[in-house]
């Protein structure tokens, strides 16, 4: 439990659009870079695995693979050196730390892609078109005179 006061205080220093993203999701990152008198934008894009802290500490864990070398970077949400993180992908996942993709190399580091929510067309009761049912038919026929 946090105390109220320290609540209060951190409240002006939150970003009051914090992005909408979950673990497993694959996200660009565009930090700010500050080089000299110049500021420029940098992506880094990878799957979100963790997501930890509350409030003005709350932070995420970005990872991706870069030359068969696993990158990880650690982003604070309310960071003003963030500029925008977008999600380009929806990944599906059963656990909240996504560790175990640090010992998997390729194409084994994808997650399923998590399913749109959408609704059922009326018409669609789950039994087989009439044209599968004729040819099941058929094909049971054919297959009963070729036993007999």
């Amino acid at each position: 439990m946090q105390n109220r006061l320290v609540e209060n205080v951190e409240q002006n220093y939150l970003k009051k659009e914090t992005p909408q993203f979950q673990v497993g999701d694959t996200v660009d990152v565009a930090t700010r870079i500050v080089e000299g008198d110049k500021e420029r934008i940098q992506v880094f894009s990878g799957t979100v695995i963790m997501r930890k802290g509350r409030g003005i500490n709350e932070t995420f864990t970005v990872r991706r693979i870069v030359n068969n070398e696993g990158v990880e970077r650690i982003f604070p949400v309310h960071s003003p050196f963030i500029a925008s993180v977008t999600v380009k992908r929806g990944g599906e996942t059963r656990r909240a730390k996504l560790f175990y993709l640090r010992n998997r190399v390729g194409k084994a580091t994808r997650l399923t892609e998590k399913r749109k929510a959408g609704k059922k067309e009326g018409g669609d009761t789950g039994a087989p078109a009439p044209d599968a049912a004729e040819k099941q038919g058929s094909r049971g026929r054919e297959l009963a005179s070729a036993a007999s």
